[in-house]
C-alpha cells in the first residue's frame, strides 16, 4: 500500500480506497436483496392467485340472500355440509390467510429494515476497521523502513567501530614501539652523556696536568732568570742605552709575569694545587678575584631572578608559623560575590585575602580584628575565575579564567595588567613559581605552559596527555594533577616527565608543603592523599564518613606547619585531618549550606577561610 500511494500521491490513494469500499458495499447489499426480492415476488404471486380464486368463489346475489335467510337448522341438517365448504367459510379462510400473509409480509419487511440497519452498522464498522487496518499497514511499512535504516546505521557503525578498533590497536602497537624506541634512545642518550662526561673529565684532567707541568716549567725558568739577574752586577758607568735596555727588559719581564698570572687564574680548579706564586702574581690574583666578585654581585643585582632583567623588589616579611591553630568557630560570614565563589588565597602577610568567582571578579579583603573588610575589586577577566595566587612579594595577583587565558594584576590597580593567552581551552590553574617573574598555567587543552612575566611570553609548552585540573611548582619540578586519575612530575629544566603516580579518582587539587617534602592531593573518590616527595610514594590516605568531594575544582590545603590537612565537603562541612596520625581531627559545620569549593589557611596559622557555591565566604578562627 505504501508503494502504490508513493506514486500517485495521498489524494489518489484515499480516492481509490473509497471506490473500493463503495463497490464492496454494493456487492454485499445486492447479494442480500437478491434473496429477498424473489421471496417477495413469490408472495405477490400467491396473493394474486388467492385474489383470483376468491373472485371465482364469490356467490350470486340471490344465492347470498337466500343463504342469509336460512336457519341454522338447515346448515346442520344438510347431509353434505361437512364435505363441501360454503363460500362464507372459504371467504373467512381466505381473509385469515390474507391477514396472515400480510402479517408475514410486514414482519419480513420489518426484518429487512432491521437487517439493513444492522448491515449499515456492520459496514460502517468494517470501513472503520479497514481504515484502521490501512493506517496500521502504513505505520508498519514506515516502521519497517525505519528499522531497515536503523539496521543499516547499526551495520555502518559496527563497521566504523571495527575500523576504529583496528586503528586503535594499530596505534597502540605503534605507541608501544615508539615508547620502546624512546626508551632505547634515552638509554643511548644517557650512555652517550656518561661517556661524554667521562671523556670531558679525562680531557680536563689531561689539560690540567699539561698546564700544571707548563706552569712549573715556566716558574722554574722564571726563578732561574731571577737568580741570574740577582747575581749579575751593573756598573754605574754604563751608558744610558744600556740602562734603558735593562729597564725595558725589567718591564717586559713584569708584563710576562702578569700575563702568566692572569692565565693561571682562568684555571680555577688548579689554583689550590700550585706550589709557587710570585708576589706580583699574588697581588694581581687578589685584585682580579675582588673584581670578579663585585661584577657578579652587580650583575645579580641588575638581573634579579628573571630572564628579562627587571629589577627585583624586596619581598615583604612573611609570618613564620611555629604551630598552626585548629579553627573552632566562624568569626565572619559574608556573601562575597554575585554567583558561585570558586577560588580563595591568602597573601604572604596573612592580612590580605583574594577571592574569585563565576561573576568574573576578584575581590580583595583586609582581615582586621577577626572581620573581613572590602579592600577593592579587580576587573578585566573575560571568564569565570578558577584559581587565584599571590606572588612571593604579595604585590601581584595571577588568576586563571575560563576564557582560555590567565590575567595578571598589580595590587592596588583595578584593571588587568597583562593577559597570558595561548591556551585553546579553559585555564584551570595558574601559579607563580618561586619568583615573581615566572608562572605556570594548566588547561583543559592538555597542556601546561611556563611563562616569562617580564616579556609576557610563553617560554615552554608541555603536552600532559590529559585535562589538567591543578598545578604546583617546586625548585626544579612542576607537578600537575589530571582528569585521568594521575599525578605527573615534570622537570622544569628538560621537557620530559620524570614520575607518574596513579590515584583512584580524578585529581581536583594539589597542595605543596612549604618545605617541599610532601604533596597533598584531593580526588573525586572522596579521599585526600599525602605523597612523600622524597620517595614519590603515597604515604597516607584520608577519608571520613560524610566527606564528599563536591566538584572537579574542590581545593584542599596543608596547614602552614604541615601538621594538618584541610578540605571542604559537598555537604558544606570542613574536615581537618592530623597528618602525623592520619586520624580525623575535627569537622566544622554551620554557615555553609552548599558545597565548599575552596579553602585557605593563612601563613601565620591562626585563621582559615572557606568559600562555597552559594556565594558565601566564611572566616574561621
Amino acid at each position: 500500500m505504501a508503494g502504490s500511494c508513493g506514486i500517485g500521491g495521498p489524494a489518489a490513494c484515499w480516492k481509490r480506497h473509497i471506490v473500493r469500499q463503495l463497490r464492496q458495499r454494493d456487492r454485499t447489499q445486492k447479494a442480500l436483496f437478491l434473496e429477498l426480492v424473489p421471496a417477495y415476488n413469490r408472495l405477490l404471486e400467491k396473493a394474486e392467485l388467492l385474489a383470483r380464486f376468491s373472485e371465482k368463489l364469490q356467490p350470486e346475489p340471490n344465492d347470498a340472500t337466500l343463504a342469509t335467510h336460512k336457519g341454522s337448522w338447515e346448515k346442520e341438517s344438510g347431509p353434505d355440509s361437512d364435505q363441501v365448504p360454503s363460500p362464507a367459510t372459504l371467504r373467512v379462510k381466505w381473509q385469515e390467510e390474507k391477514e396472515g400473509l400480510q402479517l408475514v409480509c410486514g414482519q419480513m419487511a420489518y426484518q429487512v429494515v432491521e437487517r439493513s440497519a444492522a448491515l449499515g452498522a456492520l459496514e460502517s464498522e468494517l470501513e472503520e476497521r479497514q481504515s484502521r487496518l490501512a493506517a496500521l499497514e502504513t505505520r508498519v511499512a514506515q516502521l519497517q523502513e525505519a528499522r531497515a535504516q536503523q539496521a543499516q546505521q547499526v551495520d555502518a557503525r559496527r563497521a566504523r567501530n571495527a575500523a576504529q578498533r583496528a586503528a586503535y590497536e594499530a596505534l597502540r602497537v605503534h605507541a608501544r614501539l615508539q615508547e620502546a624506541a624512546l626508551r632505547k634512545l634515552e638509554e643511548e642518550a644517557r650512555d652517550l652523556l656518561e661517556r661524554l662526561v667521562q671523556r670531558k673529565a679525562r680531557a680536563a684532567a689531561e689539560r690540567n696536568l699539561r698546564l700544571e707541568r707548563r706552569e712549573r716549567a715556566k716558574q722554574a725558568r722564571v726563578s732561574q732568570e731571577l737568580k741570574k739577574a740577582a747575581k749579575r752586577t751593573v756598573s754605574i758607568s754604563e751608558s744610558s742605552d744600556t740602562l734603558g735596555d735593562g729597564i725595558k727588559e725589567g718591564v717586559e719581564m713584569t708584563l710576562a709575569l702578569s700575563a702568566e698570572s692572569q692565565f693561571l687564574e682562568s684555571e680555577a680548579d688548579e689554583k689550590c694545587k700550585r706550589p709557587f706564586r710570585s708576589a706580583s702574581a699574588t697581588s694581581l690574583t687578589l685584585s682580579r678575584c675582588v673584581d670578579v666578585v663585585k661584577s657578579l654581585l652587580d650583575f645579580k643585582k641588575r638581573r634579579g631572578h628573571s630572564v628579562g632583567g627587571a629589577p627585583e623588589q624586596r619581598y615583604q616579611s612573611i609570618p613564620v608559623c611555629v604551630a598552626a591553630q585548629l579553627p573552632t568557630w566562624a568569626q565572619d560570614v559574608l556573601e562575597a560575590h554575585l554567583s558561585e565563589v570558586s577560588a580563595v588565597r591568602f597573601g604572604p602577610n596573612s592580612s590580605l585575602l583574594a577571592t574569585g568567582g563565576a561573576d568574573r571578579l576578584i575581590h580583595l579583603w583586609n582581615v582586621v580584628g577577626g572581620r573581613l573588610k572590602a579592600n577593592h575589586t579587580l576587573e578585566g577577566a573575560g571568564g569565570s575565575i578558577t584559581s587565584v595566587d599571590f606572588d612571593p612579594s604579595g604585590s601581584q595577583i595571577l588568576a586563571a579564567t575560563y576564557n582560555q587565558a590567565a590575567h595578571l594584576w598589580k595590587v592596588g590597580e583595578a584593571q588587568s595588567k597583562e593577559t597570558l593567552s595561548g591556551h585553546t581551552d579553559k585555564v584551570t590553574a595558574a601559579k607563580f613559581k618561586l619568583t615573581r617573574h615566572q608562572a605556570v598555567t594548566g588547561s583543559r587543552d592538555r597542556t601546561v605552559k611556563e611563562w616569562d612575566l617580564c616579556r609576557v611570553s610563553c617560554s615552554r609548552t608541555i603536552n600532559v596527555l590529559s585535562y589538567c585540573n591543578d598545578v604546583v611548582c617546586g625548585d626544579h619540578v612542576i607537578i600537575s594533577g589530571h582528569n585521568d586519575q594521575k599525578i605527573r612530575f615534570w622537570d622544569s629544566r628538560v621537557p620530559r616527565c620524570i614520575q607518574v603516580i596513579p590515584v583512584q579518582g580524578r585529581v581536583t587539587s594539589l597542595s605543596l608543603s612549604h618545605d617541599q617534602l610532601q604533596l597533598l592531593s584531593c580526588s573525586r573518590d572522596d579521599t585526600l592523599k599525602v605523597i612523600d616527595l622524597r620517595v614519590n610514594n603515597i604515604r597516607q590516605v584520608f577519608s571520613a564518613d560524610g566527606f564528599k568531594c563536591g566538584s572537579d575544582w574542590t581545593k584542599a590545603v596543608f596547614s602552614p606547619d604541615r601538621s594538618y590537612a584541610l578540605a571542604g565537603s559537598g555537604d558544606g562541612a570542613l574536615y581537618i585531618w592530623d597528618v602525623n596520625t592520619g586520624k580525623l581531627e575535627t569537622s566544622l559545620r554551620g554557615p555553609h549550606c552548599a558545597a565548599v569549593n575552596a579553602v585557605a589557611w593563612c601563613y601565620s596559622g591562626s585563621q582559615v577561610v572557606s568559600v562555597d557555591q552559594a556565594r558565601k565566604i566564611v572566616l574561621w578562627r
